[in-house]
């Protein structure tokens, strides 16, 4: 070999031995590979860097806080904690558009309405009143008056009380019960006018124990009268 080979292959030895010393070789403070799914190593950031720390993920979502429900909400009309109120309560709570007060003033409109209306025989009126039980002992009455000839005259002068009873849920159908103590002018008058049952002119007052019912599960918002018994 000449000269000039001999040297290339002393040249070429050098650069490979030193090639060696820098590649090939690891130790131990290699980086791992670059996951692009990992999350970003804070270590890495050099000092310069801005880091936003991002807000964590949580697993369930934030719920809106609840009012808080009133101590007594049927403070003035039933003790809290009584059955009565347990009983109210199960209706709310598969009927929440139900509001004890407005139930109350719609059962003293219903009195008053059904009272006036079975003395006067109004059938179409007491029909979208009463259940059908109730309104076929009502329009029993009505018949036999009519047959004979007899007619009935009342008129409101005050209800005095309107208190509940009794309240529960039956299934799907909710049941109130109220006292009411009205004062109220009732005469009933033969076929020719003459009084023979009550006053034309005295004020009487009297006490009823009416029921009202609703399936909770129709859409028809209204009660019905489903038992009536005189009241002590």
């Amino acid at each position: 070999m000449d000269i000039y080979t001999i040297i290339f292959l002393v040249l070429a030895a050098v650069i490979f031995w030193r090639l060696r010393s820098v590649l090939g070789q690891r130790t131990g403070r290699e980086r791992p590979p670059y996951d692009p799914y990992s999350a970003p190593d804070p270590v890495r950031n050099s000092p310069g860097d801005k880091v936003i720390p991002l807000p964590q993920r949580t697993t369930e979502p934030v719920k809106p806080p609840e009012a808080s429900e009133p101590a007594n909400r049927y403070a003035g009309i039933v003790l809290a904690g009584s059955p009565v109120a347990k009983g109210l309560d199960a209706i709310r709570a598969v009927d929440k558009s139900f509001d004890v007060k407005s139930f109350i003033a719609g059962a003293r409109s219903a009195y008053e309405m059904i009272v006036t209306a079975y003395a006067e025989g109004d059938r179409r009126a007491l029909k979208n009143l009463l259940a059908r039980e109730v309104y076929d002992g009502f329009e029993t009455v009505i018949w036999e008056r009519e047959g004979r000839g007899e007619t009935a005259e009342t008129r409101f002068v005050s209800i005095d009380a309107s208190e509940i009873t009794a309240a529960e849920l039956r299934g799907k159908t909710a049941q109130i019960t109220l006292r009411f103590v009205s004062q109220l002018v009732s005469a009933t008058r033969d076929r020719n006018g003459n009084v023979i049952d009550g006053s034309a002119e005295k004020v009487t007052s009297v006490t009823d124990v009416w029921t009202f019912a609703r399936d909770v599960s129709s859409r028809d918002p209204n009660w019905k009268l489903v038992a009536t018994e005189a009241g002590g």
